[in-house]
């Protein structure tokens, strides 16, 4: 896999959430024109992207605002999560606790709680910019 992408209103807001997360901005660039419009079957593509790249360098996550056509669809931030289509993306931390207050800095609320799974994993999953369900694994022992 080579990204996975997300489409955002505000592109500073989400560079910055995922940027708390340990993600660092790979590039930047506005998308548009011809080759655009014929790759994602819309007419008119102009937007501006983010690549983010994570902390071991083995996943890219591209965030994306469209300036036209306009963005369309349910505002995320009311979803549950168990909404067909795209359900979350989860990383790997260290430190939960301290993962979730930097992330509440920048608006992020928990969905549920920060919860033990067996002698495994404290997990949560947390509501980001634009209503993105971000989950959060820190491996025990």
């Amino acid at each position: 896999m080579d990204n996975v992408a997300i489409v955002v209103d505000d592109l500073e807001a989400a560079v910055a959430f995922f940027a708390e997360l340990g993600l660092a901005v790979e590039g930047r660039a506005r998308i548009e024109g011809g080759f655009a419009d014929r790759t994602v079957g819309l007419d008119g593509v102009s937007s501006d992207i983010a690549m983010m790249r994570t902390p071991d360098g083995h996943g890219r996550l591209e965030l994306t605002k469209y300036h036209a056509p306009a963005a369309v669809g349910p505002d995320p931030g009311t979803l549950p999560p168990n909404t067909r289509g795209m359900h979350r993306v989860m990383f790997a931390v260290t430190g939960i606790d301290d993962v979730v207050a930097r992330l509440r800095k920048h608006g992020a609320e928990l969905v549920g709680d920060v919860v033990r799974y067996e002698d495994s994993y404290r997990l949560c999953y947390l509501r980001g910019p634009e209503g993105i369900i971000v989950a959060l694994a820190e491996q025990l022992g």
